[in-house]
């Protein structure tokens, strides 16, 4: 089992966390691992993937042993923490604030990535202990709104959730985000070929993009 240290570091050392947001289990397990060959390190299983609890079961038991952060997404409560952290799972998303859900995962050291999106929330979210600050919604916060954030919160540890793509995750670096959630951009690079093969290009594609951009030019 990943210490949490090692979680944190397989968020911050590849600078992405996959989010899995798919309507078949087998299709987020296959995805999953393709996304792993390609060099992704922290998986995001949202919760409205079906039977998420068992994808996150399987992915958790397939990597023991490696540095591959399995987490859940949309967890909301205490409850939901807890049976998340049963299952295998070593990273809790959420898309608000629930204090308890953080200080559930704060028992069994599993990182916590908690929403917010308002100065305000970024800094209760930080003083209720989560690990890192999930910035959300992001279609309407583009890497402006992070820059102009980060300006008096130099400290914030901000994660931007979705809407990443090769082409303008160097913006949000250069804005200060910590890391950056990907979803589609990787998870449905196979829909078309259904050759899972291309979800690890994608993904191996996008790590090199998000390397480049952490690159001092």
């Amino acid at each position: 089992m990943l210490k949490k240290h090692e979680v944190l570091s397989a968020v911050v050392d590849t600078g992405v966390v996959l989010i899995v947001r798919l309507d078949d289990p087998e299709e987020a397990l296959a995805v999953s691992r393709a996304a792993v060959a390609g060099g992704i390190r922290a998986l995001e299983i949202t919760l409205s993937v079906p039977r998420a609890l068992e994808v996150v079961r399987t992915l958790a038991d397939e990597f023991a042993g490696e540095p591959v952060a399995v987490g859940v997404g949309t967890v909301l409560d205490a409850e939901m923490a807890v049976a998340s952290v049963q299952a295998g799972a070593r990273m809790l998303v959420s898309p608000n604030l629930n204090p308890d859900m953080i200080r559930a995962a704060n028992r069994y050291q599993a990182l916590t990535i908690s929403g917010a999106f308002t100065p305000s929330e970024i800094v209760a979210t930080m003083e209720a202990g989560a690990d890192i600050v999930k910035l959300f919604p992001t279609e309407i916060a583009g890497p402006d709104y992070l820059r102009t954030v980060m300006a008096p919160l130099a400290q914030a540890p901000i994660l931007p959730a979705g809407g990443a793509t090769r082409e303008n995750v160097g913006r949000w670096f250069d804005a200060g985000a910590l890391a950056v959630g990907v979803g589609s951009a990787i998870t449905k690079a196979a829909r078309t070929t259904g050759d899972m093969t291309d979800v690890t290009r994608a993904a191996a594609d996008f790590l090199a993009a998000v390397a480049s951009a952490r690159t001092p030019h």
